[in-house]
């Protein structure tokens, strides 16, 4: 009888052929392309809708060949706030002084009454769908923050369906489609007439192209040996960090959001023959039964790697048999469905999908919380954007010296406790001190950087290969809830300027104490079945609570 999946140690046949050489090093490189995209695509709404300073035009003082954003007399016509203009009213001039002649002094206007604007003044050239689309006064800030939710909406709505394909029919095929169908979308978005219009292609390009990151990243990492899977994600989660960066690059050299969004989204079409060299994961081939097609796939990993896979692992791969063995042998023992009902009705799997859902949610929330209320900082919005995408390298230096050391579980609890303690503690610095509020904002967010680069590692090695880009998906969905909640934070702060803050804090507290429920896997093997990821850790002191 031929032998079954769980036969195969995978592991064992990645260690021979060579844990991270060329053939690994060439399917990393392809798979930093989408991991970027996924950087610009997730994230270029921060720059097309995000707010820009207007003021009210006033009749009779603005020039109108000459825009001037602060002018002298500004403080006589507009109340500030903080030293800001107010953005939706101004002074009423008095009533016998013609707006077509106003001196713009004080005694022009009655500094007691306000009223609404009729056209507005705008700061800078800087040109995003506020002012094109004039999405200004009064009351049209949910507009803007709504963008930002369609997005993870969309998200929300295709990851677990994309999941089941990418689980049903291969890594790389959803791969390519993910890709073309965001580039495409979003290059219609360039193209909108109307907010309406913007508002739906922002939903249909994460709608095709959300899975893009998540299937990159099994892609690459399902090819590395155990001891460099720390390695391997950190080259991903360091592509992402360099994406962002850029993207806060070019949105400081291209202000206006059509030609961003052009920049951004031609390079995803241009990759797409590129993207067909990728590799299909070996582990996905074996789990569907394509034994023959993971083998071919191995010797050019091992010719690549100058290695040779021995007979004993070829043998385990495509054991000799007669025609009829093999006819069964490539068929899946089991359908999709079924593994996936199993999966569900095991209390202790779903126990733990429902935490890794919490956490997902808490290091999404968080992760792109922080990363949309760096905008909002005192300084120049792109500096902080890039500097806080940047912080993001340091934490994964210090998770590649620490993680395979101290482990998995309690790297992901104390990171997201400090995270919690340091949101907590930027509440504190007295107000002025810009530089000082900027560094604890910093290390929020690499602490919580720190944590999401584990979770992603974590979550692909406490789930079944057979199932593995599915309940990624199912935990990442979750995950999308709080990335909707996310732009909306920037709100909460008209209520409260502290509070974004402390519900990150309190979040992050939270979610690191309940993470240290899961089991470790420092070391352990990828498991294939639904019974091995129960397995897990059998030596382990904490393995009657993770039962």
């Amino acid at each position: 009888m031929p032998k079954t999946e769980d036969d195969i140690d995978l592991d064992e046949v990645l260690t021979e052929i060579g844990q991270f050489g060329r053939f690994q090093v060439r399917q990393y490189v392809l798979m930093i392309i989408p991991i970027i995209f996924n950087a610009f695509f997730t994230l270029s709404y921060v720059f097309t809708a995000g707010n820009v300073n207007y003021r009210c035009h006033v009749p009779g003082c603005d020039n109108e060949t000459v825009v001037n954003y602060q002018p002298e007399w500004m403080s006589n016509a507009i109340p500030l706030h903080n030293g800001v203009p107010a953005q939706c009213e101004r002074f009423l001039p008095i009533s016998n002084a013609s707006l077509n002649n106003l001196q713009c002094d004080a005694a022009d206007f009655n500094r007691s009454v306000t009223v609404g604007c009729d056209s507005f003044i705008f700061e800078n050239d800087e040109v995003t769908i506020v002012n094109y689309f004039n999405i200004t006064c009064p009351h049209n800030d949910w507009k803007i923050t709504l963008v930002g939710t369609i997005n993870n909406i969309g998200q929300f709505v295709a990851l677990p369906i994309a999941g089941f394909l990418s689980d049903r029919f291969g890594r790389r095929m959803v791969l390519l489609l993910s890709v073309a169908g965001s580039a495409v979308f979003g290059l219609i978005r360039a193209y909108s007439t109307g907010y309406e219009m913007f508002i739906i292609m922002e939903f249909l390009d994460p709608a095709i192209g959300s899975t893009m990151y998540t299937t990159a990243f099994i892609l690459a990492l399902e090819l590395v040996g155990p001891r460099m899977r720390v390695t391997g994600n950190n080259v991903i989660s360091c592509a992402f960090s360099f994406g962002e960066a850029a993207l806060g690059i070019l949105a400081m050299f291209f202000r206006n959001w059509r030609t961003l969004l052009k920049i951004l989204y031609i390079p995803g079409i241009i990759s797409l023959p590129l993207l067909w060299m990728t590799s299909e994961s070996v582990r996905w081939l074996i789990s569907k039964g394509q034994r023959e097609k993971a083998l071919s796939i191995l010797k050019k990993a091992a010719s690549m790697n100058g290695k040779h896979l021995s007979p004993t692992s070829i043998e385990s791969l495509c054991p000799a048999s007669d025609n009829e063995s093999k006819s069964e042998d490539l068929s899946p023992d089991r359908s999709f469905f079924s593994l996936l009902t199993d999966a569900f009705s095991n209390p202790g799997l779903l126990l733990r999908i429902a935490n890794c859902s919490f956490c997902w949610l808490t290091n999404v929330l968080v992760y792109y919380g922080l990363s949309l209320n760096s905008v909002s900082l005192a300084g120049d919005k792109y500096l902080n954007f890039i500097l806080v995408s940047l912080v993001e390298l340091p934490g994964f230096l210090i998770m590649q010296l620490i993680l395979d050391r101290v482990g998995r579980r309690i790297t992901l609890c104390t990171t997201m406790l400090l995270c919690g303690l340091f949101c907590y503690l930027s509440e504190f610095i007295p107000t002025g001190n810009h530089w000082l509020s900027l560094m604890l904002f910093l290390v929020s967010k690499m602490t919580i950087t720190m944590s999401f680069g584990t979770l992603y590692i974590y979550t692909v090695e406490i789930f079944p290969t057979n199932l593995r880009q599915s309940l990624l998906s199912v935990c990442s969905m979750f995950g999308r809830i709080g990335s909707m909640i996310a732009p909306q934070t920037p709100l909460l702060a008209k209520i409260w300027a502290p509070l974004p803050m402390i519900i990150f804090g309190t979040i992050g507290i939270v979610s690191g104490l309940t993470i240290l429920q899961f089991p470790e896997t420092l070391n352990s093997q990828l498991p294939n079945t639904v019974e091995e990821a129960m397995n897990m850790n059998d030596n382990d002191k904490d393995k009657e609570q993770l039962a």
